[in-house]
């Protein structure tokens, strides 16, 4: 008896089995619809584990831009930056401190439960979010939910070791978004030297005009408080002057009530008794 010839086709109407699942399923019909949603499934997961690789690989990269914007932005409050800047030299000008607020001093390498506060890692926008080292707020102006108990602040000194500036981070919620930038305060601890804003989604044209530099300019050589600091918080963003004159004003942004109001909030809350506060009574007592 011969054996079968494997080669001959199959009859007409004959399905063969055989060759396996995968074999059959690609033999399946294009429009089945098993098969279009394992395909779907396959390449939403190949697409997945690309794009986590990626993001994984990039981290690194991520982090080290976001630390030099944030260098590139603390130097430009302070009048240290220009194009062809070398970033890290001028930022080594900078003294950086873990700040308790509550008391003005510095706790540089504090424990506090375990976490070390180095000045040089310390996350101030984790630290907003951890109950460790934060709390909630009832009074909230800025919109901000908690506030962390340590902040990173940067002393600038002149070359004979006297105080030039202090830069201090702000933030607090405009129209859309919360607005995270620096205020750079001259030595007197009063004197607004200047304010920027390196995150936000406020509208384009509108509350993004936080970014224009004429409206920047505005801040410069401004007062926070009357009788030489020591006095009312008196700073205000508004459309027309406070009662205690032009030296605490800043014009709000044109067609940006919310955006603007919001900017007022947030600063008068940083720089008043639960903010920054007891640390500049220090630096007008000039123990910075």
């Amino acid at each position: 008896m011969n054996p079968p010839d494997r080669d001959l086709p199959a009859p007409e109407g004959e399905v063969v089995q055989g060759g396996g699942f995968l074999r059959r399923f690609l033999d399946t019909p294009a429009d089945n619809t098993v098969k279009t949603v394992v395909v779907a499934l396959g390449l939403c997961l190949v697409a997945s584990m690309v794009v986590s690789a990626a993001a994984v690989s990039l981290r690194p990269l991520q982090e080290q831009n976001a630390a030099l914007d944030k260098q590139v932005n603390i130097l430009q409050v302070a009048g240290l930056y220009e194009d062809g800047t070398d970033v890290a030299e001028a930022f080594e000008q900078f003294e950086p401190h873990v700040l308790e607020l509550e008391t003005g001093e510095f706790a540089d390498g504090a424990d506090v439960e375990g976490q070390l506060l180095d000045p040089l890692t310390f996350d101030d926008r984790a630290a907003a979010e951890d109950l460790t080292l934060s709390a909630p707020l009832d009074d909230d102006p800025a919109s901000i939910g908690r506030q962390a108990n340590y902040v990173t602040v940067y002393v600038l000194r002149n070359a004979d070791g006297s105080l030039d500036k202090v830069v201090l981070p702000v933030y607090g919620y405009g129209l859309w978004s919360t607005l995270y930038g620096f205020m750079a305060i001259e030595e007197d601890g009063n004197t607004i030297y200047g304010l920027q804003f390196y995150e936000h989604a406020e509208t384009p044209g509108l509350g993004a005009e936080v970014d224009n530099p004429r409206w920047k300019a505005l801040w410069r050589g401004k007062e926070l408080r009357t009788e030489d600091g020591d006095g009312e918080l008196a700073i205000t963003v508004a459309k027309t002057p406070p009662p205690q004159g032009q030296e605490y004003f800043v014009d709000a942004l044109s067609g940006a009530t919310l955006t603007s109001r919001g900017v007022d909030n947030l600063v008068r809350f940083w720089m008043s008794e639960r903010g920054f506060e007891p640390f500049l009574e220090r630096v007008r007592a000039g123990d910075i």
